[in-house]
């Protein structure tokens, strides 16, 4: 018997495959561009399509939930459309011409830029403060964080009905404050605009808390340890150290965070719409953007469709400006 000796082979570039003799190559493969190179270029070739199998759901979901809606709203804001339907014209820039002359539309813009720039403090700085509080291992601190949490698991519409409850004149705030003889009579956070705003704003930050809490936590875990152990054991305070550790660790939570409640401020409407606003308060004070936009664009009888899809436009650059504020902080930051 004769031993057949095999020589190895030495395969340099791509990866070659068997084939007939004679065989033609592939449609596909010629329209193709070529192989990578390395031992893994056939099988790359072979699964170019793997990378757009798994995003094509999500792209999907854009185009037909973002870019059609949108592209929409921007071909109703050049016409006169009604919210029922039924012949439109074609009016040029005259919907955003009677914008910029608009006071109720400057109003709820001043209403909504001024929600943000208070919930979005607040919202930044108190679920860290949290978030380091339960963080440490102590005795029934599970509780707490569950506590804190539970209002992110409760439905808008529950919420608003219960703050309504409890801020009504007769309601249980006001009844334990004139019980405490700290008011004479009923605090009007349901009628007055200034306080619809002020409770809508205590609503949002009361049912926000806890789920940027868990984004902190996360961010918290990052933070070396050893950071607090060399400070403290060098005399620094709590203060110091979060100050000069924590807030540096996390600050690119803190931007996500900020950028994300600058936006839900911008879009407010559940809230001060829960809290018994229906009409934006006595001559639309308390009306924000999102407010306006139903006003003017979706009344059956008066409203107006081309009108309040400019204003949503509007809104959407808004919120596109905040967005590429915070991205470019956030790259700032980075470097």
């Amino acid at each position: 018997m004769t031993a057949q000796i095999t020589k190895p082979v030495s395969v340099s570039g791509a990866e070659r495959t068997p084939s007939a003799p004679g065989a033609k190559p592939s449609r596909l493969r010629a329209l193709l561009p070529g192989p990578a190179a390395g031992a893994n270029g056939a099988a790359m070739y072979r699964r170019w399509w793997l990378p757009w199998l798994w995003t094509a759901p999500a792209i999907v979901c854009a185009v037909v939930f973002g870019v059609f809606p949108f592209l929409n709203t921007l071909l109703l804001s050049f016409t006169d459309a009604k919210p029922l339907g039924g012949a439109a014209s074609f009016v040029g820039l005259d919907n955003y011409t009677r914008m910029l002359d608009d006071s109720d539309f400057w109003l709820a813009t001043r209403n909504s830029i001024l929600y943000a720039v208070i919930v979005v403090p607040l919202m930044v700085l108190l679920p860290l403060m949290l978030a380091v509080l339960v963080e440490k291992n102590l005795p029934g601190i599970g509780f707490f964080r569950s506590a804190f949490y539970t209002p992110v698991l409760a439905s808008s519409v529950v919420v608003g009905l219960s703050w309504q409850w409890l801020l009504a004149d007769d309601g249980l705030v006001n009844t334990w404050l004139e019980k405490a003889h700290l008011i004479r009579s009923a605090i009007p956070f349901l009628s007055d605009p200034w306080l619809i705003l002020l409770s809508a704003m205590g609503l949002t930050l009361w049912k926000g808390l806890g789920w940027y809490m868990v984004f902190y936590l996360a961010a918290l875990g990052n933070v070396p340890k050893e950071l607090h152990e060399a400070a403290a054991m060098d005399g620094a305070g709590a203060v110091r150290r979060f100050w000069h550790i924590t807030m540096p660790g996390v600050r690119q939570a803190m931007m996500l965070v900020g950028t994300l409640t600058g936006i839900g401020s911008l879009r407010v409407f559940t809230e001060i719409y829960m809290l018994g606003s229906s009409t934006g308060g006595p001559g639309g004070a308390d009306r924000t953007l999102p407010f306006y936009i139903r006003d003017v664009g979706l009344d059956p009888i008066t409203g107006n469709a081309g009108y309040g899809s400019a204003v949503s436009v509007a809104l959407f650059l808004l919120t596109l400006g905040l967005t590429l504020l915070a991205q470019r902080l956030t790259k700032e930051d980075e470097s």
